[in-house]
């Protein structure tokens, strides 16, 4: 692991790949620079909100950022804002009757628009440890333009604020937002117009993609990451974020598969962002082979048309490399 941990996520033929870490908690940050990380992708703020009586301060939420930004000296930090659902917040505004199904519920972007003193909070923590280092802030399960619009209206407020109150903070802070959604995908023509950067998080955009819930016992065999409808999915965002000159990465569990990390960077991904232990096995993989192998792997699945074919095929693949 330490000889990987000091040498790049390149391919054989000089294609540099960006291996970020995703975390939970500050205390995750010794693992991703122990394994060699170039940053963290999706810094998950949940924590803050879980196992408390009452909501984080502001000051909570601040001093838990600026520990990590700190001990990152200078590499990136996307910090993403809140991803949990109102049946998991104990909101007395919140008819439980109307949560019955919380994954399309009022949850993660959704839930911050409507609770602003959840939200700017948040927003101006975030903005205070800007000034510590490379933040970004990212904006999980958007939907819709107006969502997207909404949440950097927020974003411009605490700015505001600060800045009359002379608090530093990075006024030229990248804003991003998760693809999660086939609305989002169909709509990302637009989207990567007001964003500086993307993520594709596949956990969900495979639930919503082929209507499964990850979490039901009797449909889990229907929840494939490799169905041709998901692929098309991530396919369309990557190609929308580069002809726009847009960043995109892909965090979720597909990401943290070394079998399906070949046909990613074949569909022209440059950046996952996966658990800290599975950055050496990731790497491995990416200074394994050359890009145009991984272009050929990944023409060869659009060309099949059930995930359990490109299963077979990406697994026969990765043995090859004598994984």
């Amino acid at each position: 692991m330490r000889l990987l941990r000091d040498v790049p996520a390149e391919t054989k033929d000089g294609v540099r790949i960006r291996l970020m870490a995703n975390i939970e908690f500050p205390t995750e940050t010794h693992a991703c620079l122990e394994r060699g990380a170039d940053g963290i992708g999706l810094y998950r703020t949940e924590f803050l909100y879980l196992g408390g009586e009452v909501a984080p301060s502001e000051e909570d939420h601040f001093l838990a950022y600026a520990e990590v930004v700190r001990a990152l000296a200078g590499q990136p930090v996307v910090i993403r804002t809140l991803d949990l659902g109102a049946d998991k917040m104990r909101l007395e505004a919140v008819d439980a009757e109307a949560e019955r199904n919380p994954v399309l519920g009022l949850r993660s972007i959704r839930l911050s628009l409507r609770n602003p003193p959840l939200f700017t909070p948040q927003l101006r923590a975030i903005l205070r440890a800007s000034a510590l280092g490379d933040v970004r802030v990212m904006f999980p399960l958007v939907s819709t333009l107006t969502e997207l619009r909404q949440a950097k209206r927020f974003l411009a407020d605490a700015m505001r604020e600060l800045d009359a109150q002379g608090v530093p903070f990075r006024r030229d802070l990248p804003v991003g937002m998760m693809v999660e959604s086939p609305a989002a995908v169909m709509m990302i023509d637009r989207f990567v117009k007001e964003v500086d950067f993307i993520s594709i998080g596949t956990n969900d955009l495979v639930q919503y993609t082929l209507a499964v819930d990850r979490s039901n016992s009797s449909v889990a065999d229907l929840y494939q990451a490799a169905d041709p409808a998901v692929l098309r999915m991530i396919d369309a965002s990557l190609r929308a974020a580069s002809q726009a000159g847009v960043n995109a990465s892909l965090c979720g569990q597909m990401s943290s598969a070394a079998v399906y990390t070949m046909l990613l960077l074949g569909m022209g991904l440059r950046e996952l962002s996966v658990p800290p232990s599975s950055i050496p096995e990731i790497k491995r993989v990416c200074r394994s082979v050359t890009l145009a192998e991984c272009e050929a792997i990944a023409a060869r699945c659009r060309s099949l048309d059930n995930a359990p074919d490109i299963e077979a095929l990406l697994h026969e693949e990765l043995q090859k490399l004598g994984f």
